[in-house]
């Protein structure tokens, strides 16, 4: 029997791993291109093959938005409380903690007043990356006075949301600020002061059965999801196929539930043309 020895290795123990570090990459969900992250901060997070939105945070939407220098937060160190002591795989607080560590914020929205194009608006932006973005009592409370103060300081308001719905650890609580937002908002349009309400990928749950459909201009991102309850949920409530597209921004725009759908990269243009055409 002969025997076979192999005289190199294929691969040498020296051999250096590839000089491109971790995390520099993303692929598109859409279509699967492989675009760097430099590539795509440049372009907004907007896909340069196909224009599909990643999703990205409230601090990307300041700077896309306003005026440089010009935000102020308001209401920064706000923090969830556990009325209800609530458990799952962990403890609400410590998730609460966990997501504050991580994220860098200290609940799912940041709120405050700047300037776009010179003028001022007051200003509200979910993020998926706290806790999906779910409203919980300190998202409502912090919407509820940026509203209050849109009202005081007679400016528009803008809110950005970014959701997967009411926050289930809070129970009732949650679901209490789809009423007082709503509440407040009504106060504003009494006063004649334009709301522009921008959805974005997702907007589901409580924040679409309340404020968020609620604007006298909505504007969505293209192909966000929209809506109350899932696509899988709705089908099997009603035992039928639902339509292309179902929930998307396009088949909305389609059947009258939204005015339009802008390009990340035009937003801060649209939403300074609003404004000049609404005040």
């Amino acid at each position: 029997m002969a025997w076979f020895k192999r005289k190199k290795e294929n691969i040498s123990k020296d051999s250096k791993k590839s000089d491109i570090p971790d995390g520099q990459w993303a692929k598109c969900e859409d279509c699967g291109e492989i675009v760097h992250n430099k590539q795509l901060e440049v372009n907004w997070w907007v896909c340069p093959k196909c224009s599909y939105h990643f999703r990205i945070g409230s601090d990307q939407y300041i700077s896309l938005i306003f005026d440089k220098g010009t935000f102020k937060e308001y209401d920064k160190k706000m923090r969830s409380g556990d009325p209800l002591e609530f458990s799952d795989t962990k403890k609400y607080t410590d998730r609460v903690s966990t997501t504050i560590k991580k994220s860098g914020m200290n609940d799912a929205v940041k709120t405050g007043i700047g300037k776009i194009d010179g003028k001022k608006a007051a200003f509200a932006c979910m993020d998926f990356g706290f806790i999906g973005g779910s409203m919980g009592s300190v998202v409502g409370e912090k919407i509820a006075r940026i509203i209050d103060a849109a009202y005081e300081e007679k400016i528009p308001l803008i809110i950005i949301s970014q959701s997967g719905g009411a926050r289930m650890m809070e129970g009732a609580f949650s679901l209490m600020q789809m009423g007082k937002t709503s509440a407040r908002l009504a106060r504003l349009a009494d006063a004649k002061l334009p709301f522009i309400s921008v959805l974005t990928d997702p907007t589901t749950g409580g924040v679409t059965a309340s404020y968020a459909m609620l604007g006298d201009v909505i504007i969505a991102e293209p192909k966000a999801l929209i809506g109350f309850a899932g696509p899988r949920v709705i089908k099997q409530t009603i035992g039928k196929d639902l339509p292309e597209g179902f929930q998307r921004s396009e088949f909305l725009l389609e059947n009258g539930f939204l005015d339009f759908i802008v390009n990340r990269k035009q937003m801060k243009e649209k939403l300074s043309q609003m404004i000049e055409y609404l005040t």
